[in-house]
């Protein structure tokens, strides 16, 4: 009897982490990957706060960051780009100690992915890019990202995040572009997080 138990006490408990491990994948369908090791990125030590708006979930079943076209995530981009990684990209992500942004060279081919370019900036790469898992939420990522494809200047046709209507829309960023100090959309103070 006492050895029935725990036979049904670990079927349970295999199926109950079956379903955790379920569960998890519904809400991830994008394989993100450290740029340098290949490796699985592990979600988990990202800062507690902006891991489930609906930017990220969106975001982590696409593999498309949502707030491109944004002008609320934009500008909280803007502001959050100035403040963590323009020491080394260049207020205009022209380039400094790390490379270029803006323009259609890519360090790390992956990074012309939306989740390439998420990889990179959560797990860092080499030399100075240090992983930004603990200096930025899943969310400030995103909009640090859409600012990063809004900063690129060079042919559209080599902008493959871009999908074919973004392109025919699309013009180079105009240094001294400004946006309204809280523009509507999702990442909005009112609305966003």
């Amino acid at each position: 009897m006492k050895f029935s138990f725990y036979i049904l006490a670990a079927i349970c408990g295999f199926g109950a982490g079956l379903f955790a491990l379920g569960a998890a994948a519904d809400t991830q369908n994008v394989e993100l990957r450290n740029t340098v090791t290949g490796e699985l990125l592990d979600l988990s030590t990202a800062l507690p706060n902006g891991r489930d708006t609906p930017g990220v979930k969106k975001f982590l079943q696409t593999g498309v960051d949502p707030y491109l076209e944004d002008v609320s995530c934009l500008k909280a981009g803007e502001q959050i780009f100035l403040s963590a990684c323009s020491g080394c990209h260049g207020h205009v992500g022209e380039g400094k100690i790390g490379p270029g942004l803006n323009d259609d060279y890519w360090t790390y081919p992956q990074n012309t992915t939306d989740a390439g370019l998420f990889s990179t900036i959560f797990g860092g790469a080499q030399a100075q890019m240090g992983p930004q898992n603990e200096n930025l939420t899943l969310d400030e990522i995103m909009r640090v990202m859409a600012w990063v494809r809004h900063l690129y200047k060079d042919d559209v046709n080599h902008a493959f995040w871009l999908t074919d209507a973004q392109k025919k829309s699309y013009r180079p960023y105009q240094q001294g572009e400004t946006f309204p100090d809280d523009p509507p959309g999702q990442c909005a103070k009112s609305g966003g997080q």
